[in-house]
């Protein structure tokens, strides 16, 4: 697939790196191209553009953003770019505040996800939550002791959906769809708890798994 990914960050450029080594064509949309001197280097194949270039490339996009400028970001990509395209949303509503304890701080509430915001405004682009709760180094084809873990997801369109799993399949990871976007209010906090024995014990390398 022809994939555009959203971002210059460490999720961005990991995710980025993944998608070309499972064959993908990838094209990084950014502001700053100078942060991606060095990804471009050890990924040649990789390009680089702007929101809106990598948004019109792309077939699926990838949004991996602080939250706080996830709508902006949609922005500058452009909702005509964006319209009927899968959108893995990796973002989480983190403030810009210290944890409390550990305990990350959202700008939102249980009542309302970041994903249903940016849903709502990009009524036309078909959100899927993946990639929120686990950290960039476990993303792409993580290795534990206790077997393939899980990666929660959800959003209204099922196709888009079936694109994500068979992206999540690649990458290594069993999917848990959850259901309709509503869902993201329980997914997006798992960033939380995944958080919480990194600030607390330095223990960065762990995820989630469903057992039955």
């Amino acid at each position: 697939m022809k994939v555009g990914v959203l971002g210059s960050g460490d999720v961005a450029k990991v995710l980025a790196s993944g998608f070309l080594k499972h064959g993908h064509e990838v094209m990084m949309g950014t502001r700053t191209p100078a942060k991606l001197t060095d990804w471009t280097k050890q990924n040649p194949k990789g390009r680089v553009g702007s929101f809106d270039d990598a948004a019109k490339f792309a077939e699926l996009v990838v949004l991996a953003v602080k939250g706080t400028a996830a709508a902006d970001a949609l922005r500058a990509a452009g909702a005509g770019n964006l319209a009927r395209k899968p959108v893995i949303d990796a973002t989480n509503p983190i403030a810009d505040l210290p944890p409390t304890n550990g305990v990350l701080r959202f700008f939102t509430t249980l009542e309302e996800s970041l994903m249903e915001r940016l849903q709502r405004e990009f009524e036309s682009a078909r959100f899927v939550k993946a990639f929120n709760s686990v950290g960039n180094t476990c993303m792409v084809n993580p290795q534990f002791k206790g077997g393939r873990p899980t990666m929660f997801i959800c959003g209204q369109d099922d196709a888009a959906k079936r694109t994500v799993t068979g992206i999540l399949e690649q990458f290594g990871w069993e999917t848990a769809d959850m259901g309709k976007t509503e869902a993201a209010r329980a997914i997006e906090p798992l960033c939380m708890l995944w958080c919480i024995p990194g600030f607390l014990r330095n223990d960065w390398k762990h995820a989630l798994k469903i057992l039955t």
